[in-house]
């Protein structure tokens, strides 16, 4: 009986630590976007209280000179077509893997795992020359294939589920006369709406946050993200931390809103695919 009062009392005070140790910085910077130049200039410490809490004078002016506008909108672009890319050829290549037999598919299926663990800033060089060689540096298109195109994850995560579908209902269809991509179109596509919560959310979390392929890519400032916009407060607003603040809660709330609404299904997804 002390033993299970003692590990309960243990997982809860690492669960308090560890809120603290989330909550802390998302708090400390709460209060540097609301406080005054002067009030950043005085004494006091990173958790005193802002003298006027409705103070959104920062954030009107992180909105404005950051573009923070047309930052989410490149963002959404990118966002909805590199998921929907992401998923076409995600569910298309896990289905191909798993129900179809050809010569060198454990050879496939290694490439694929043995991708994932090859980190991708080694192959930037060759990356980025292939991209402009095609012409798509400075344009959204860019982000867009790459994210498309390198999401071994989300093909795991697929494989996982579609493994779960019986192939007798492959072979009913097939008795009907269905070719292999009606299919992947009408059975196995529909049947996997839970991973495929899953992947939208995930991927576009990773997309949201990325800083760096849109900063090597998208170098102009008309094509600026979410990630890239608070990276044009470093020249005149570098020493303004209340400023960079705002924005940097400008940046976080779609995710944490999109998290919040959305967080049954990454639980769910992630448990359903552990299971199958």
């Amino acid at each position: 009986m002390r033993t299970a009062v003692v590990s309960r009392t243990l997982t809860y005070l690492s669960l308090v630590l560890a809120a603290v140790v989330v909550v802390l910085p998302l708090l400390v910077v709460f209060l540097t976007s609301l406080k005054t130049p002067e009030e950043m200039a005085g004494d006091g410490g990173a958790l005193s209280l802002p003298g006027n809490l409705l103070n959104f004078d920062n954030y009107a002016t992180a909105f404005e000179d950051g573009r923070m506008l047309s930052a989410f909108a490149n963002t959404a672009v990118i966002l909805v077509f590199a998921i929907a890319g992401t998923v076409v050829i995600g569910s298309m290549t896990a289905y191909a893997v798993d129900r179809f037999r050809f010569r060198f598919r454990k050879l496939v299926v290694g490439l694929f795992l043995v991708a994932a663990m090859v980190p991708g800033v080694t192959t930037q060089v060759a990356t980025f020359q292939i991209v402009d060689s095609f012409g798509m540096v400075n344009t959204r298109l860019a982000p867009i294939v790459l994210y498309m195109g390198t999401d071994i994850v989300s093909i795991y995560i697929f494989l996982q589920f579609i493994r779960s579908i019986p192939i007798s209902l492959d072979e009913s269809a097939r008795l009907e006369g269905a070719n292999s991509f009606t299919i992947y179109r009408k059975i196995i596509f529909p049947l996997l709406k839970p991973a495929i919560a899953t992947v939208v959310i995930v991927k576009g979390v990773t997309v949201y946050n990325d800083f760096y392929i849109p900063f090597l890519y998208m170098p102009s400032d008309d094509l600026g993200t979410m990630s890239t916009a608070l990276f044009r407060f470093k020249g005149p607003y570098g020493a303004h931390w209340e400023t960079i603040s705002a924005g940097t809660i400008l940046v976080i709330l779609p995710t944490l809103a999109v998290f919040l609404f959305l967080q049954r299904y990454i639980y769910n997804g992630f448990m359903r695919g552990a299971t199958k």
